[in-house]
């Protein structure tokens, strides 16, 4: 690459001269190339170390003037062929014009100025991609591919230099951080040390001090643990592979590409070692923070965050803290972290003006609200800036919400002239939450379905006795008042002030009228729906009568859903809970429907309407649960890890004795999907949610350590699991709410656990009051901290849960369980592969996680190509693409051209497993249709006749388990076979929709489970006869096949005798056929395939199958060049290429083979087609050299057909090629000869990592 001229005054310390001129000289770094002695150990050991070789190329062109001492560098290069290139035009280009300058100066200015032309020349080009990565960077970035084979697409995030623990010896280098992989490198005089890890094969991430290794980062894989040390920042490092390992998990969770965020702002100058990509994570990070702090919609992107002060009307103080920015919302968090939370959205705001400045108030800014409200902020210390920034998002922001009615709730909610209402019974007649209702939400209502427009508890409330009433009424009201009080002084609605005393009044619990309202704000649901209007309505028209898994499932559920209260035992909260849950799955199908949904979602639609519930919903789903209810609860089950964790540093002796019991993960799984609803009585855990939407995960995991911890004497004298969890059952089905104004709803699980003695009631405001005041220490950074640690671990698990299922594939596949494991973890990498650098969003639509495990990886024909040619023991060498293509159309049962873990094994038993028949049956099959496709040869579509109907119950190991011809014959049954025929016909095109559009029914799976059972074992009869077109392409795969073989001249002497013979065979069949074959019975297709009476009477599904290939003559030239084949039968004259007439019987879908004289130069050998062309084709262009010259004196019937092309009433049937075969022992052995596959999923796998050097066991590789 060209470079902006720098000077150098030292030319020749650690380089070489290569080449020079008069003015530039080309130069080769020491140490680089062969040879080098010491000398070049040295500068080598010295690039690493200290970067040099991220800076320096191996090879640089210096521009000179004879008198002058400086030299100048005009370009570099990373190989010999880039340097002599830009060499070569300074050569042709400048020397001749630089002779005829008088001055040096002038000559140096000229070249100086004619590289920085060049340069702005190639960065013009290169500008609108955005690519702005430093020159520094980029280098680091090209040794990195270089160094460790990795392909374009890799993108380098950052690299550091660090140590590597080799044993106890450490290794200085850099640490390359990639979007998909680790990468280290070290070579330190003449050792070199190269490792590359997969981010998605790491188990275990953290940074840790030890006596051994000083403040260290330890990366863990299955297989190694590695531990690297002496980071300059070591906080920054880690952060960064945190991130990149999060993104990896998020891939093998969800299937979630990091795409590069292109709307990130650009900065005015890049910073000269930081990529685009580590700005974009870095900006991801801060992004992710600042949502989860504030509760914001998750396309809500952070502007920028300056230090201000904020006057706090309620204590007269300015508080210390940050100033938050985003195009939505204004935000501050005080540096005390219960002193003040406030936002501030911008589709409030009214007037942002900058206040007078005073040495009390320096540099102050005021913002004001529709709702009347003020918020005072100081201590800005680019107010300007942050004013421009304010107003620019504010003329971005809608000034007027589409639907009028927000502005009527938002009055009603967000205005706080609510604060001025005295009486608590106004309250109560002009609504002050968001459950009113919206007026378009009513006209939605007006459909014939009856409409939750409000929270079902005010519809089916129930009154206590009055004796209870009076005092819980009292107390109730006390509540609202405390809450009117508090909205009095720090406002309410969106904008109001959150602190201490907030929580405070949270943790007495929220009173049931303002509960709705409340959880739509600490949720941040309301925002979302403020700015969403009309969504739900419109979600709920789109999926109305959409049937899908997921609906199924909720059908299921709905009465399950909280059955004990009033509510659910009527239509009206049956189809709220309906409309809501449905609604969802089919905003979110990644989720879907997941149980323990309906339980929140009742309870959510006791207290709001169906919309509130609805975004309520995909605040829990999306935001504050995540990865709750996916179809492996993933969310649950890394807090489930935490709760294990946090009972360890709190409770570790209790910790001890469940983990022996095995009870937390038994437990806690419901604790947490169900936030309690489930396992408590339901007024009680209600308590819990309110407390849940203000604080967090944290709430749930601090109330279930207090649970633990209450009933500790007792869980410590357990014997067994089922006491452990009846002494637990009994605790939570106990806590009471003595301060609820609603008649305890009966709670099933009570039923269950009562014992004897009547227990002991716990109150929920005690066991609230006593988890804050024992595990308050916890913070809501410490938890994300350990769910990343924990989410590691529990997908690590899931994914070798992923890979142990490979024991349900049947038993007669034939690998044992640790090849099948390998062979799992290999077709999974080349899936990934295919996402990292092939295009992502094919990849992406490939995996489906609903699926069963070894359904969901698939791949397509390309990365099948690419494993079948590393593992196949069947090496075709040029000939092996075509192989694999045709193995790919066979497995592809459903013609979606993807193929998953099931089908592929299977392919490869096939290959590798069963005696010699059932190999060759493989290999016969792979050249019948499907597998030999009509463009490789012409005459495919006349197989299909011989797909009957009995066919349909092949059972070989290669098609057991997936009725291989199914699709094929499906699409050519005839009109008058069965019924079955047209219903599996139905069936295929049904599993086609499925596939492309909703969830797969599960019906459809017992169907093809029961298919699969029914199958009958596929006897050699049972396969279709072959045609001499396709005879030929079976022994150009054979002949190919031997070529690699020690016993080479052997085979092809033994293939040659069979093939010569089996024409013969094919020819006196032939004349059988003549006389008998005619007439075959009526509603039975012939078995023979030269039968004429077949031609003159073509099924019609054959006029739908390949209308191109029957309406248009066949081109000129070979139909297998075309698919990559190279099967050419030898020179044929130009008169041959005529197409027969229609009339004749050969005259629909005729399979001749034409080919022109050209088309066969490129073969590389004609020796294994002459056996095949000796009956039908002129064989006197054939090579000297051929095994098989002898073969036509023993054919006498070889005789010329009409025109030259392959004879198509020939035939001949699989028994009659495993007969011929048998009698050529080096054929048989060469069949039934063991291939051990584990040594080659080891070569795939040192290809699958692309490295220059290093090992395949070892965690790294020294070269001496």
């Amino acid at each position: 690459m060209w470079l902006g001229p720098e000077e150098v005054l030292v030319a020749n310390a650690l380089w070489v001269t290569e080449r020079a001129n008069p003015f530039f000289v080309l130069q080769r770094r020491r140490g680089h190339g062969k040879g080098g002695g010491l000398t070049g150990l040295l500068v080598g050991t010295l690039d690493v170390v200290l970067d040099s070789s991220a800076r320096v190329a191996p090879y640089r062109i210096l521009h000179q003037t004879q008198d002058s001492q400086v030299y100048w560098t005009v370009a570099c290069g990373s190989s010999r062929k880039e340097i002599t290139k830009h060499w070569e035009w300074l050569e042709n280009n400048l020397l001749q014009t630089l002779s005829i300058f008088d001055n040096e100066e002038d000559i140096t200015t000229f070249v100086k100025g004619k590289i920085h032309g060049i340069i702005a020349e190639e960065n013009k080009n290169v500008q609108p991609q955005g690519d702005e990565d430093p020159g520094k960077f980029k280098e680091a970035e090209l040794k990195m591919r270089k160094q460790f084979g990795m392909p374009e697409g890799e993108k380098l995030v950052n690299y550091y230099s660090c140590s590597y623990w080799k044993g106890r010896v450490p290794r200085q280098g850099w640490l390359y951080l990639t979007v998909n992989h680790m990468c280290f490198y070290s070579f330190l005089l003449g050792k070199e040390v190269s490792l590359v890890v997969q981010w998605v094969d790491v188990t275990r991430l953290e940074k840790n001090a030890t006596l051994l290794f000083p403040e260290s980062i330890r990366v863990d894989t299955r297989d190694q643990e590695l531990f690297f040390s002496m980071f300059l920042n070591i906080g920054e490092t880690f952060k960064l592979m945190e991130q990149l390992a999060n993104l990896a998990m998020r891939q093998l969770l969800d299937n979630e590409d990091f795409l590069e965020d292109k709307a990130l702002p650009r900065p005015v100058q890049p910073h000269r070692n930081i990529s685009a990509l580590k700005r974009d994570l870095d900006a991801r990070a801060k992004n992710e923070c600042y949502r989860a702090t504030f509760r914001l919609p998750r396309d809500e992107r952070l502007d920028g965050h300056t230090g201000c002060t904020l006057w706090t009307p309620f204590s007269k103080l300015h508080i210390p803290g940050q100033m938050f920015i985003s195009n939505n919302y204004i935000c501050f968090a005080s540096k005390e972290e219960d002193a003040c939370h406030l936002i501030i959205p911008l589709r409030e705001v009214t007037i942002v003006e900058k206040a007078d400045s005073s040495s009390v108030l320096p540099r102050p800014l005021s913002i004001s609200t529709k709702s009347k409200m003020t918020f005072l902020f100081a201590n800005l210390k680019d107010r300007d800036f942050l004013v421009q920034r304010i107003s620019d998002f504010l003329q971005k922001t809608p000034s007027k919400q589409p639907s009028g009615s927000t502005g009527e709730r938002k009055t009603s909610v967000v205005d706080p002239a609510a604060e001025f209402l005295p009486a608590p019974q106004e309250t109560h007649q002009q609504p002050t939450s968001p459950s009113s209702p919206l007026s378009g939400h009513q006209g939605f209502s007006a459909q014939n379905v009856p409409t939750a427009s409000q929270g079902l508890l005010k519809l089916f409330r129930r009154n206590l006795p009055t004796e209870d009433l009076g005092v819980k009424e009292a107390k109730e009201k006390m509540k609202e008042e405390s809450w009117d009080i508090h909205f009095f002084e720090y406002g309410r609605g969106m904008c109001m002030y959150r602190t201490a005393k907030t929580r405070e009044l949270v943790l007495k619990g929220i009173p049931e009228s303002l509960r709705g309202e409340l959880w739509l704000l600490f949720s941040g649901a309301w925002n979302e729906m403020v700015t969403h209007p009309g969504y739900y309505a419109e979600l709920v028209e789109k999926s109305m009568g959409k049937y899908s898994l997921a609906t199924e499932e909720i059908e299921r559920d709905l009465h399950r859903s909280m059955p004990e209260h009033p509510a659910f035992q009527n239509e009206l909260g049956i189809a709220a809970l309906r409309r809501v849950l449905t609604a969802y799955a089919f905003r979110n199908p990644t989720i879907g429907y997941c149980q323990a949904m309906n339980i929140v979602t009742s309870v959510l639609l006791l207290y709001g309407s169906e919309e509130e519930a609805f975004w309520l919903l995909v605040a829990l789903c999306e935001r504050m649960l995540p990865d709750y209810y996916n179809t492996r609860v993933v969310g649950a089950l890394i807090d489930q890890g935490i709760f294990e964790e946090l009972t360890r540093d709190f409770l570790p002796q209790l910790s001890e004795k469940m983990q022996e019991l095995g009870v937390i993960s038994s437990i806690s799984l419901s604790w947490f999907l169900t936030l309690f609803l489930s396992v408590m009585p339901f007024e009680s855990a209600v308590v819990i949610v309110d407390c849940f939407f203000y604080e967090g995960i944290k709430v749930i995991l601090q109330v279930a350590l207090a649970i633990l911890d209450a009933n500790m004497e007792q869980l410590l004298g357990c014997n067994d699991e089922g006491e452990a969890m009846t002494i637990l059952g009994r605790c939570l089905d106990n806590v009471v709410n003595k301060q609820s104004t609603s008649p305890p709803v009966p709670h099933l699980h009570a039923l269950l656990t009562s014992g004897d003695e009547p227990p002991t009631q716990t109150d929920i405001f005690d066991l609230l009051k006593a988890s804050y005041e024992k595990f308050s220490s916890l913070r809501a950074s410490d938890i994300e901290q350990m769910r990343f640690k924990q989410r590691l671990k529990v997908i690590q698990s899931l994914e070798d849960t992923a890979k142990r299922s490979v024991r349900a594939i049947p038993g007669d596949i034939g690998f044992s369980i640790e090849e099948l494991e390998d062979l799992y973890m290999v077709f999974k990498a080349k899936h990934l592969a295919s996402q990292y650098w092939g295009s992502s969003h094919t990849a992406a639509a490939r995996r489906d996680p609903s699926l069963p495990y070894l359904e969901q990886y698939r791949i397509a024909a390309s990365q099948f190509q690419e494993l079948f040619a590393c593992l196949t023991p069947w090496a075709c060498g040029t000939h092996t693409p075509v192989l694999a293509g045709r193995m790919f159309r066979l497995l592809d049962k459903n013609k979606d051209s993807l193929i998953n873990f099931k089908e592929f094994v299977t392919g490869m038993s096939g290959m590798y497993h069963g005696d010699m028949t059932e190999k060759l049956k493989v290999l016969y099959k792979l050249h019948l249709p499907p597998a030999l496709n009509s463009e490789e040869a012409e005459s495919a579509l006349e197989a299909t006749h011989y797909f009957t109907e009995d066919s349909s119950s092949e059972a070989s190991p290669l098609a057991s388990d997936l009725d291989l011809f199914l699709p094929w014959e499906a699409q050519e049954a005839l009109p008058q076979e069965d019924r079955e025929g047209s219903r599996s016909e139905d069936t295929q095109e049904k599993r086609a929709e499925e596939k492309g559009t909703s969830p797969p029914d599960y019906r459809h799976y017992l169907r093809m489970w029961a298919k699969e059972r029914e199958a009958q074992k596929e006897t050699i009869k049972d396969l279709p006869k072959m045609n001499q077109e396709q005879f030929i392409e079976l022994c150009k795969t054979l002949y190919n096949m031997f070529s690699e073989d020690p016993l080479e001249q052997d085979l092809y002497h033994a293939i040659a005798t069979v093939a010569s013979l089996l024409l013969r065979i094919g020819e006196v069949g032939k004349k059988f056929s003549s006389h008998s074959g005619r007439k075959p019975t009526d509603g039975t297709p012939s078995r023979d395939q030269g039968s004429s009476t077949k031609d003159e009477s073509p099924p019609p599904a054959r006029v739908s199958q390949d209308p191109v290939q029957e309406c248009q003559p066949p081109a000129a030239g070979d139909p297998q060049a075309k698919a990559g084949g190279d099967t050419h039968l030898g020179k044929v004259p130009q008169e041959s290429q005529t197409v027969v007439e229609g009339g004749s019987g050969e005259g629909q879908g005729s399979p001749s083979q034409l080919l022109s004289d050209d088309e066969t130069k490129d073969d590389i050998s004609m020796s294994s087609y002459s056996v095949v062309s000796t009956n039908s084709l002129h064989c006197e262009d054939l090579m000297d050299d051929t095994v098989l010259v002898g073969v036509e004196a023993r054919s006498p019937t070889a005789t010329a057909r009409i025109g030259n092309t392959v004879d198509t009433d020939w035939c001949i049937s699989f028994e009659q090629i495993l007969a011929s075969i048998l009698t050529e022992s080096v054929l048989v052995n060469f069949f039934e000869k063991r291939v051990d596959i584990g040594l080659k999923i080891k070569d795939q796998k040192k290809v699958e990592r692309q490295l220059s050097a290093s090992s395949e066991h070892e965690p790294s590789v020294a070269l001496g």
